[in-house]
């Protein structure tokens, strides 16, 4: 019988459910003898054998990266709860290194004791609130007896495990040594450094077939990576390494290599030591420009100011920072500002052993600030043994007037919420005022134009315009401005379809060092041209360059599901909500994603939670409506597309369409198309739409938009 919550199993008290699984299901619990938080496992009477089994192999080990087993009851394990969400990828290489090495130190532990794991896969590896790495459930494992030549058999010769991570033995219910783990290790790493699976496949039959018959695609990962992960997967156990023992001694030399390749940097938020604590904004601004000018270096990577930034006011160690963000120096400083006076502190640290490599302060005329960034790059340049790239002259310094209501604007409309737009935009505006020359306010005027269009906040046919003058305008000052090409291609791609001028201002946009969330915006323009997948590898480098980035992740989500890859767009859509629970578009493409399979059931969760989240939308509330006449509640979906208002014809659009009535969702699209709705092109191009397309009104819809029918 099923526990429910507050009953007691023995000593333990059950709190709530965490899973199940073919094996049985697990709880949080408490023990109320020692009052702490544990798992427990209860397993189903069919795998009463197999309790025995798993409970002999977890207590017989001892490592700071396995999940450890406090007790054994009856027909349950009471195991360490782990706080942590799955591991996921693509990682920062060494990120991926590190946890890797964990590991494998792990399942070198399991191997000496003649214990194989034979589940190892991304799902049953936790990530701590500390960044480290818990391998977890060895429901699977078998004590290896040399005694006993059926020991390394599945039961009765059945398949145990996760298609995807199988090897190739094991998929053939052949005997197995510690060399199968081997394999499922190198197919968990692939995922690790590329964020893909290495066999996939549409179900699991395809995905064996994969794993018996064919090579993974070539990972693009520095060569000694990419060596080890091959070798990992070799078809035949005689050609993976014989331990992982050695893979792990391999990881090691490949981390100290990769360490050397070259310089990289995350610059921090500088911290506000002013007695106003309104001066952050000026504090930030500091530190983004400061990180703009290092990333005009040649062969210097730089963390862009998103994921650098989502550090504040985190006590954490320089070397774990550094880490979770694949960078080898640290920049943090403080700012003091008093009267026309600053004081700003500046140190760079080795992340190897968080010794300074430069340290300096300068106290300087507010009205020198620039110069003071100009100093502090040119010094951190110089003791990474560097050149500054092409000429750092600015061709045009605003006044600081003009400069501070910049970086007030940017302050607040980086916070991507409906007060920080407005705010931004007064912001911007008033540095245009001040200073009608200096480009980088124009910029973010367009930028927030683009916002108002895609937020569904503004009628695009308003909005679009304005973001062209703007960006024009910026480019007009500083024709090199990636943002504005961005935009640029943004208005071209989904405004005017003129996808020569889309083409010409992607790559203007990828020229320089562009922010990530413009070059994932410029990738849009590939979606409609039938070339998802290409949108994926580029938006992809857009987030190893700014991992934490909300815009890049989001087009990431929206670019998966376009090319119907949706098993990996759930994977990444629950990542991005334990990023951040708020966003409603993670939760919107979660939903997509469980709907374009015909999993209805599951994708009403998600997608009610973005309907919450952004009840101005249309595309959660036509969504959720489709998806409850799906289900049988008509009622209520017929309550949900009353809200519909008549110009929100992507909401209605994708209500025909999940209730299969195509006409009518070609009807809508046409509207849409007609009102410039952002996010119409982009459906030309998306896997799960192939029933508008397969309609004799396809072609003229398609011209409309300038695409092929």
């Amino acid at each position: 019988m099923t526990p429910s919550p507050g009953e007691k199993l023995g000593p333990y008290e059950i709190l709530t459910p965490l899973g199940a699984g073919g094996m049985g299901e697990v709880w949080k619990a408490r023990d109320t003898r020692l009052n702490r938080t544990v798992a427990i496992k209860r397993l189903k009477r069919a795998h009463s054998a197999r309790f025995e089994q798993e409970a002999r192999a977890i207590a017989a080990l001892n490592h700071p990266h396995i999940c450890t087993l406090y007790d054994v009851g009856p027909d349950y394990l009471v195991m360490e709860y782990i706080e942590g969400r799955p591991l996921g990828g693509p990682l920062p290489v060494e990120e991926a290194v590190r946890l890797a090495i964990q590991i494998a130190g792990a399942l070198a532990e399991a191997h000496a004791k003649g214990i194989l794991h034979r589940d190892l896969k991304p799902a049953n590896i936790l990530l701590t609130p500390k960044g480290d790495a818990k391998l977890l459930d060895f429901g699977l494992a078998k004590l290896v007896d040399g005694g006993d030549s059926e020991s390394t058999k599945t039961m009765e010769g059945a398949v145990l495990g996760t298609a995807a991570y199988m090897s190739p033995e094991q998929a053939q219910a052949q005997p197995l040594d510690e060399r199968s783990d081997i394999f499922s290790f190198g197919a968990v790493l692939y995922e690790m450094f590329s964020g893909r699976r290495a066999f996939p496949g549409e179900h699991a039959l395809s995905t064996l077939g994969a794993v018996i018959h064919k090579e993974p695609e070539p990972l693009q990962a520095p060569a000694d990576i990419a060596r080890i992960v091959t070798r990992c997967l070799r078809k035949l156990p005689s050609e993976r390494f014989p331990t992982v023992r050695e893979i792990r001694a391999a990881l090691e030399t490949a981390n100290l290599a990769s360490r050397a390749e070259g310089p990289s940097i995350a610059v921090l938020p500088f911290a506000n030591m002013s007695i106003d604590k309104e001066q952050e904004f000026f504090c930030d601004g500091l530190a983004e420009e400061i990180l703009n000018l290092l990333a005009k270096i040649p062969g210097l990577k730089v963390i862009a100011r998103t994921s650098s930034f989502a550090f504040r006011g985190k006590e954490q160690d320089i070397r774990r920072i550094a880490e979770a963000l694949g960078v080898r120096t640290i920049l943090e400083g403080s700012v003091r500002r008093a009267g026309s006076r600053i004081r700003v502190t500046a140190q760079l640290i080795s992340a190897e052993d968080g010794s300074h490599l430069w340290s300096e302060r300068y106290d300087r005329e507010l009205a020198d600030v620039f110069g003071v960034q100009d100093e502090i790059a040119a010094a951190i340049a110089g003791a990474l043994q560097l050149k500054l790239g092409g000429s750092q002259a600015r061709k045009h310094q605003p006044n600081l007037a003009a400069y501070e209501a910049y970086l007030q604007g940017r302050y607040h409309m980086d916070k991507l919420t409906l007060e920080g737009y407005e705010l931004g935009r007064k912001y911007f505006e008033q540095a245009i005022a001040l200073d009608p020359e200096y480009a980088a306010p124009h910029a973010a005027l367009g930028e927030y134009y683009y916002y108002l269009a895609i937020g569904n906040l503004r009628a695009p046919k308003e909005a679009m315009p304005l973001a062209r003058a703007a960006a024009t305008r910026a480019l007009e000052l500083e024709p090199s401005d990636e943002s504005a090409h961005a935009v640029l291609c943004f208005v071209a791609a989904t405004y005017d379809y003129d996808w020569g001028e889309a083409e010409k201002q992607h790559r203007l946009t990828t020229a320089g060092p562009a922010p990530a969330w413009a070059r994932a915006v410029a990738a849009l323009r590939l979606l409609p041209l039938g070339r998802a997948e290409e949108a994926v590898r580029e938006i992809e480098a857009a987030l190893a360059q700014d991992p934490l980035n909300v815009v890049p992740r989001i087009l990431l989500l929206a670019s998966l599901n376009a090319a119907g890859l949706y098993d990996r767009a759930i994977v990444e859509a629950r990542k991005a909500i334990q990023m951040n629970e708020h966003q409603w578009a993670y939760h919107g493409s979660l939903g997509v994603a469980h709907a374009s399979k015909g999993e209805f059931a599951e994708a009403r969760v998600p997608i009610e939670r973005a309907f919450e989240l952004a009840p101005w939308h249309p595309n959660p509330i036509g969504s959720m409506a489709g998806i409850l006449a799906r289900l049988g509640e008509e009622e209520r979906a017929s309550q949900l597309v009353a809200k519909l208002p008549e110009t929100a014809a992507a909401g209605w659009m994708l209500y025909h369409l999940s209730c299969s009535n195509i006409d009518a969702a070609l009807d809508w699209y046409e509207k849409a198309i007609d009102m410039r709705f952002p996010f119409a092109p982009s459906w030309a191009g998306v896997a799960a739409y192939k029933p508008l397309r397969a309609s004799p009104r396809w072609p003229a819809i398609a011209k409309k938009m300038n695409l092929p029918g």
